[in-house]
């Protein structure tokens, strides 16, 4: 498998940047028929979209529908199923429930599709489920966190202190779940150092992805969720240290190695060699 660390948003209504984004070096593409397509381009967003979803090299593709509480999103849904796409992911926005999630896998296997699902996670009734909704189905792969809508509902800033304790819980339970947590996008895309440090503390919190708006936001973004050198080389060292005594206590550099540490050296590893 390769890395998932970056997801770039690409609007619906816009296909002649689709090929753009795919080249803008994102380990996945999404395309957009929620927030970026405006309600009377919807019908014509959908079928420009649809084609997009297919099982060819390059970055996984996705195609954000609208709510499956919504008209829009059940046509999207009914849409998918009758083109049949040969591979790709949906990404089902403003989850409240585990319900919604297992209701639209359970018509994706009636219609014999092995689509993935990624799950929006960003209202407050979303992220009181979030440990149900992450642990929903085994066709969903990653939960996002949805900054943007929640920041609204809860009438605070879309800023990291307000939000902390959100992105912590939605990274639990992804974690919980075994599955990826994505973090919301960066709005300011002239702000290429912001986006690099608000990226390395989702990191820093057990995010293993963020979502980017624009293509100037990607390569910031791969390069903080890419492990560097130095921290290839050390988790290397401790992997190794074990496997020459695999039975003793281990200390590294005067420091206590315990199966934790060790753990988390070969998640490291295994980031690194996804990378490349």
């Amino acid at each position: 498998m390769n890395a998932r660390r970056s997801l770039l948003f690409v609007p619906g209504s816009r296909p002649e940047r689709f090929g753009k984004a795919l080249a803008a070096g994102a380990d996945m593409v999404c395309v957009d028929l929620e927030d970026a397509v405006a309600p009377a381009h919807k019908a014509e967003a959908r079928t420009s979209a649809l084609p997009f979803l297919t099982d060819t090299p390059g970055p996984e593709r996705l195609v954000r529908i609208n709510s499956v509480k919504s008209a829009e999103g059940l046509r999207d849904l009914l849409a998918v199923i009758d083109a049949r796409p040969s591979g790709g992911s949906l990404m089902l926005p403003k989850v409240d429930h585990a319900e919604e999630v297992r209701w639209a896998a359970a018509l994706l296997t009636e219609a014999g599709l092995c689509l993935s699902l990624v799950a929006l996670v960003e209202t407050a009734e979303g992220l009181e489920n979030a440990a149900a909704i992450a642990a929903s189905s085994p066709f969903l792969k990653a939960v996002m966190f949805g900054g943007a809508d929640l920041s609204a509902e809860l009438g605070t800033p879309l800023a990291h202190e307000p939000l902390l304790y959100a992105r912590s819980r939605l990274v639990h339970a992804a974690a919980r779940a075994g599955i990826e947590a994505i973090d919301v996008p960066h709005i300011d895309v002239s702000d290429l150092e912001a986006c690099r440090a608000e990226t390395e503390t989702a990191r820093s919190l057990g995010f293993t992805a963020k979502a980017c708006i624009h293509p100037t936001q990607v390569a910031v973004v791969n390069g903080v969720f890419t492990p560097g050198p130095e921290e290839v080389a050390r988790a290397r060292r401790i992997v190794e240290a074990l496997e020459a005594n695999p039975h003793g206590v281990l200390l590294l550099d005067g420091k206590l190695v315990e199966k934790p540490v060790v753990r988390a050296a070969q998640r490291v590893l295994a980031r690194a060699q996804q990378s490349h």
